[in-house]
């Protein structure tokens, strides 16, 4: 199992045309791979759209890729978009398939930079501290990237901002989170965005 994220930087004013380019273009009969999630991001960069899809195998994933890349109308929304980059992730093998639903309101996408060597420790202590944190709320996906940096990305959804402030200061109160060992392998790098599920978003 692959994921991608493709991060679409659109025109002033045109994500909701370009939302509905994305359903047309990912739901074709020649396209491979599953939608997962397409967010608009609130907070961080804005007038960005996030679209989560998994893909079986390489050989899926590549030819999906090479469809994005071949046309000047990508995601049916050539026009809306000014820029559009993508990233290729393996799922942390001890977690589920992510499996569509009504989860929040809001999604926190964030992303740590690894120092060498950082995934199999990273892998492991997120294993040993979900099975309690994952009683405080849901999470959607953590994986790590096999393009770019070292690095991984975890989704989670949250009711609201103010429930995703409440569970983390919980989380970190029982001593539950962060993953005991996981700070170790991080560089300090990490980014984070708030998105908000749009009309066609799997997750939502």
């Amino acid at each position: 199992m692959l994921y991608e994220i493709a991060t679409l930087t659109v025109k002033l004013g045109t994500a909701a045309k370009a939302v509905a380019g994305i359903g047309d273009y990912v739901g074709a009969p020649e396209a491979k791979g599953t939608l997962l999630g397409c967010w608009a991001n609130e907070i961080g960069e804005l007038n960005q759209l996030l679209v989560l899809r998994s893909f079986g195998d390489h050989e899926a994933y590549r030819g999906e890729r090479e469809r994005a890349l071949r046309t000047a109308n990508p995601f049916n929304a050539g026009e809306a978009i000014a820029q559009m980059s993508f990233d290729t992730y393996v799922p942390f093998p001890f977690l589920p398939p992510v499996v569509p639903g009504k989860y929040g309101s809001v999604y926190e996408i964030r992303t740590y930079r690894l120092k060498h060597g950082g995934v199999p420790p990273t892998i492991a202590a997120w294993e040993a501290a979900m099975p309690e944190r994952g009683k405080l709320s849901p999470l959607s996906i953590a994986m790590y990237a096999l393009d770019g940096p070292p690095r991984f990305t975890h989704i989670w959804p949250f009711a609201s901002l103010d429930a995703r402030a409440a569970v983390r200061a919980e989380s970190v109160a029982r001593g539950v989170w962060p993953p005991k060992g996981g700070p170790d392998w991080l560089t300090g790098e990490m980014r984070s965005i708030i998105a908000l599920p749009t009309a066609i978003s799997p997750l939502a």
